[in-house]
């Protein structure tokens, strides 16, 4: 009897693992998805454009302007850039001073301005740059279009890509959670046909085995929760100036999205190997 108890407390770890297992594969799909949005924000947000102001206008008034972009909701951020911190810039990067050559300084004054992310395209940038030119301060708008358009084509197929490699992990993940919890119900196949002959329904006989698969699914997505949940913390130290990976939100997302899954999965999975068994004659069993 205590043979029998071992082994099957054994094959409940070892499904339990399983599914664990399997889950931090679905667990490491979901983080990415959720960060995935977070990573192309921060990526848009360094995407910005200048707000050329005239040579005549005194900085007074290009503050008062900048007060007043800050108001909109296409900017992130701005600043203001003098003549002189301008042609201090330009030095810096020319590595000589073209002031003494030029015998003046022929840079502008300007506002330099990062978008929030939704703004972050070219369509969006044309609408602002013509509402910005109607402003009788501003001489000229200048951002790159062929990297706003590049930043956002790439956003694209990644998303693309992420969306397809996470249904091919999903489908591969219910193959393996379903094969693991049709071994545990193959040992009981021929009780599960009992019951059917002797009349019992086909609720009353899943009930049962779909409890218990739950119970799998729910224990493993708490163990690969909590492998998730250390990776993450320690991988926090290594890139944390780049991303914040310990976002609570997004956090909490991913474990109940992992709980979900472990849970549904294996509800599934356990209904189908049943009602595989039940749709089969006896001698069909000893195959």
């Amino acid at each position: 009897m205590k043979g029998i108890k071992k082994r099957v407390a054994g094959s409940y770890l070892v499904s339990t693992l399983s599914i664990a297992l399997v889950l931090v594969v679905v667990g490491i799909l979901a983080f990415i998805l959720l960060n995935a949005r977070q990573v192309s924000d921060h990526v848009k947000q360094n995407i910005g454009f200048s707000i050329i102001v005239k040579d005549n206008v005194n900085e007074a008034e290009i503050k008062k302007m900048q007060k007043i972009l800050e108001t909109k909701p296409f900017v992130a951020s701005s600043v203001f850039v003098s003549k002189e911190n301008a042609a201090k810039e330009f030095k810096q990067v020319l590595g000589e001073d073209f002031e003494e050559v030029l015998g003046y300084n022929p840079l502008l004054p300007s506002v330099e301005i990062k978008l929030n992310p939704a703004y972050a395209n070219n369509d969006s940038l044309a609408l602002i740059e013509k509402s910005l030119l109607k402003n009788e301060l501003v001489q000229e708008v200048s951002y790159q279009k062929s990297l706003v358009h590049m930043v956002n084509e790439n956003v694209r197929r990644i998303s693309v890509i992420l969306l397809i490699a996470g249904a091919a992990l999903m489908l591969i993940s219910f193959t393996l959670i379903r094969n693991t919890i049709h071994l545990a119900v193959y040992s009981q196949r021929f009780l599960i046909k009992t019951m059917q002959l002797v009349g019992a329904k086909p609720f009353f006989i899943s009930k049962p085995f779909i409890q218990n698969s739950v119970w799998f699914g729910f224990f493993g997505s708490m163990f690969a929760n909590l492998i998730l949940l250390t990776a993450i913390y320690f991988l926090q130290k290594e890139v944390g100036g780049v991303v914040d990976l310990m976002n609570k939100e997004l956090l909490i997302e991913m474990v109940v999205f992992v709980v979900a899954c472990g849970i549904l999965l294996s509800f599934l999975s356990s209904w189908l190997s049943v009602a595989r068994y039940l749709n089969k004659d006896m001698n069909e069993l000893y195959n």
